[in-house]
């Protein structure tokens, strides 16, 4: 294996703090998700970061590595051109799965619109291990995959984290990014000892590191990326570094953020709890050798995990019945942060809604996603929400509604009509302006 990259202190790149972090003092590299970038179209700021020599690496939210389908070819060469563009020493993804459904079950494909577990069982293992391969083959660069955080814990599991992430390592080759915000999550939603966790790891396999913050509300922990870094979070990165001196270090902060002086702080935190808790000794030894695949088909092991995906799935997003041996409390808690990601996301690719609807846009969403699962991205996902609220006559300000319709139908142009049945489409217009 290559010998990894020394990143130091780095920060992930937003544009609602590109400014700020362009004058930060001490950032060594940034980190930016991969989708929200086009290669050949680069935001100034990020361009003015590489070309002052800050590594910028992409990191994938979509790839959705731990599903039962193989990688997208198209996904994955998105991923390797962006690596490209930004001269990146690696690339990065999550061990989740995005999407799941589709003709492995005979059901619908549905997307989950955020990441989800993966269940830690031999089958699991087996089929991410190929579809890391896959992906390891497609990419120019080194690949570095995360564990995530989890409202829910899947029955039956046959590892714990790190044995799965040791079984990963070992079988693949693949180097880890560690999220110490997401081991800290895991503690308090499933109960699982960080420490223990780390014990087992292959920390000599670490590519860089996570940190982030969250929130607390009734005894679970959300991890939002929208507040400042908490303590239980600094002490489990402080056993890491303890053990090992990570060769990168990286603050995430989605929402909510705050003055640059405020990110500093926290950045300045981080550097202090490294430099507090140096290994006593280095680690020297390298990652194993990946294992050669076997040649034993996956398929089976795929289309048993493509049915228990399918159902979690479809119970997060759909409504159907809990699968059998899951917290129903923890699936409901799931499935609303769920939507609410989802409105969050819409709200973003689609910042007209909310201004048109105020107030209204949250609750009508919430109602609207409750019984339509997502099936084709976030600008349908908008598209669809809009045509709903109209179709049912919604909003009642007439005002409001002309607003709306005007919108909608500035966005289905020729291609989405031709997709349309346009006889439903023209009836729902029509109800919309009251002339039905």
């Amino acid at each position: 294996m290559k010998q990894r990259p020394q990143l130091g202190t780095g920060i992930g790149w937003r544009p609602e703090i590109a400014e700020g972090i362009d004058r930060m003092p001490g950032i060594d590299w940034v980190e930016v998700v991969a989708e929200n970038i086009c290669p050949g179209h680069l935001p100034e700021p990020l361009t003015r970061l590489r070309e002052r020599g800050v590594t910028v690496i992409p990191h994938g939210v979509s790839l959705g590595l731990g599903g039962a389908e193989r990688p997208d070819a198209g996904k994955l060469t998105a991923l390797a051109e962006r690596a490209e563009a930004l001269g990146a020493p690696l690339v990065t993804e999550h061990i989740a799965f995005v999407r799941a459904g589709g003709a492995r079950t005979a059901s619908a494909a549905l997307e989950a619109g955020h990441l989800l577990p993966v269940p830690r069982t031999w089958d699991a293992l087996e089929v991410l291990c190929e579809n890391v391969r896959i992906a390891q083959d497609a990419l120019p660069v080194p690949l570095a995959v995360e564990n995530i955080a989890a409202l829910v814990a899947w029955p039956g599991e046959e590892l714990t984290e790190g044995q799965f992430l040791t079984e990963l390592v070992e079988r693949t080759g693949v180097r880890l990014l560690i999220d110490v915000a997401n081991l800290h999550t895991n503690h308090v939603n499933r109960g699982e000892d960080p420490a223990k966790a780390l014990s087992e790891l292959p920390v000599e396999a670490i590519a860089y590191v996570h940190v982030a913050g969250g929130y607390e509300r009734d005894g679970v922990w959300h991890d939002s990326h929208a507040h400042p870094v908490p303590r239980p979070v600094l002490d489990i990165l402080a056993d890491l570094a303890s053990r090992i001196t990570p060769p990168g270090v990286l603050l995430e902060r989605d929402e909510h953020f705050p003055e640059p002086a405020e990110l500093e702080r926290e950045l300045d935190t981080i550097r202090e709890t490294l430099r507090v808790n140096r290994p006593a000794a280095p680690v020297t030894s390298q990652p194993p050798r990946p294992a050669a695949p076997t040649g034993a088909s996956t398929e089976p092991a795929r289309d048993r995990l493509a049915l228990a995906q399918a159902s979690l799935l479809s119970a997060l997003v759909a409504g159907t019945p809990a699968p059998e041996g899951f917290d129903r409390q923890r699936l409901a808690v799931q499935s609303r942060a769920l939507i609410g990601k989802r409105a969050d996301v819409v709200a973003k690719v689609a910042p007209e809604l909310p201004v048109i609807l105020g107030a209204s846009y949250r609750p009508a969403f919430f109602s609207y996603a409750q019984r339509r699962p997502m099936t084709n991205g976030y600008r349908h996902d908008a598209l669809d929400f809009t045509e709903q609220l109209l179709g049912a006559g919604k909003p009642e300000d007439p005002q409001v509604r002309r607003e709306l319709t005007d919108w909608w139908l500035d966005r289905v142009g020729p291609k989405p009509l031709s997709q349309r049945p346009v006889a439903r489409i023209a009836r729902r217009v029509r109800l919309a302006l009251g002339r039905d």
